[in-house]
Order: C-alpha cells, then structure tokens, then sequence
C-alpha cells in the first residue's frame, strides 16, 4: 500500500502541473485581469511631463471618461499604435491621457536629463501624431506599480468618476477598438451625458 501511494504522489503532481501548462499555452495574457478594475484609480502626485510645475492628482479622471494610455519613446508597439490613437482623438474625440515613464532615466543618478525626455518625447510625437490631451510624468514609476502595469503600451479604460472599467495590455487598433475597447467608451460617454443632462 505504501508503494501504491509512494508512485500516486508523483503522479498526481504530474497531472496538476500538465493541466496547469496546458491552461497557459491557450491563454491570452493580455486578457489577465487588472489589480485595480473596478476600483478608484490608485492616488498618486505626479507632474506634466511638459510642464513640470503644474502638478495631476487621480481627481483629474473625474468628469471624462479617459483612456490612461502608458507609454514610453523606447516602447516600439507605442510608435505602431500612436497614428490609430490620434486618428482616434481628431474624428472621434477620444479622450486619451499619456502616464509616460523612461527606462532610462533614473531620477536618483541623473542617467538622463529631464530635457532629454521631452526633447526625444518631441520628435516620436511629432513623428508619428500626437493623440494625448497631456503625459503625467510617473518619474518613479510608482503609478505604473499601483496600477499593475507589466509593460508598455497598456491602456486604463476609466469612467467619469475615475473608475477603471477595463485594463487592455497591447496596442489598440481597429479591430481592439471596434470589438473590444470602442463599445465600452461609447456606453460609458452615453452614460455620462445622460447624468449631465440629469443633474440640470
């Protein structure tokens, strides 16, 4: 009996780790589900990447519904997506906010500039189009943790009272945004127009 229970305990463990393989290499890890849907945006304090004096907090997100879209000029896919995003924002006015962070710059050490930054955020926007109201600058990246952010781009689907509604990891383009991202903002836009017309 002993025997039967010595080769059983293998070959149980066996079986967990196949189906749990098995499982993985059908998933779609860009449908993991977020740490902070359905939740308040995470607080946080963080500058504009341009102009660093003025300063955002998560009550920027109430009143609009916004797409939080994280990005960086060293994020190739960023480049890709961009001329889609800002075709976006000009014929269908989607709201969408940058939270920028740099691989490069170490805000301790001083690896890179903070002019450096814009200039190189700059040209990639002027390059490929530029589909962002203003960047939050997430200097420390501290945001990104918060939010579970595993990689750029990702995008925060966020409704008018700073909710995040969906958590898309990947590049947006039309086939996202048609079966995917575009019927959620649209409902939630409706949404917030019907309780502004409400509230008069």
């Amino acid at each position: 009996m002993k025997k039967i229970g010595f080769f059983l305990i293998p070959l149980v463990i066996f079986l967990v780790l196949v189906v749990f393989l098995f499982q993985g290499l059908f998933s779609d890890p860009r449908e993991l589900d977020s740490q902070v849907k359905d939740k308040q945006v995470p607080a946080f304090s963080l500058p504009d990447l341009m102009r660093p004096d003025v300063t955002y907090t998560q009550d920027v997100f109430k009143g609009d519904v916004t797409i939080l879209n994280v990005w960086g000029v060293w994020c190739v896919t960023c480049a890709v997506e961009m001329p889609y995003l800002t075709k976006l924002k000009e014929e269908q006015k989607v709201n969408f906010v940058g939270l920028y962070f740099d691989q490069d710059l170490d805000p301790d050490f001083g690896t890179k500039t903070l002019t450096r930054v814009q200039e190189e955020v700059t040209s990639m926007l002027s390059r490929y189009g530029n589909p962002y109201q203003y960047n939050i600058f997430d200097v420390y990246r501290d945001t990104s943790l918060d939010l579970g952010v595993t990689g750029a781009p990702e995008h925060f689907l966020i409704d008018s009272r700073g909710v995040v509604r969906m958590h898309h990891i990947g590049d947006i383009n039309p086939r996202v945004w048609e079966n995917k991202i575009g019927p959620l903002y649209d409902q939630l836009v409706a949404e917030q127009q019907t309780n502004v017309a409400g509230s008069r």
